[in-house]
């Protein structure tokens, strides 16, 4: 008789207990799931072509300042001790 008791609430424990799980859900702050966006390299070769032609013109307008000689470099040495 104890036996039979024993398996009749353990049996009852896990009901509650899965029952209790089956509740569970994501709290209502939490962001929805997207799914992972996979890159797409023609857009990533795009935007690498588009900053490689702005440090071009970077580099272009800097060495135009180099060649006027307008331009005045000023070194200073630090005073940490």
């Amino acid at each position: 008789m104890r036996r039979s008791t024993a398996w009749t609430l353990l049996i009852m424990a896990n009901v509650l207990f899965y029952c209790v799980l089956s509740f569970y859900q994501a709290g209502f702050a939490a962001p929805p799931r997207e799914p992972a966006r996979i890159a797409n390299p023609i857009e990533q070769r795009a935007a690498m072509v588009g900053e490689l032609q702005q440090i071009r013109e970077l580099l272009k307008e800097q060495n135009e300042l180099l060649r006027s000689g307008k331009l005045r470099v000023v070194v200073e040495q630090d005073a940490r001790p």
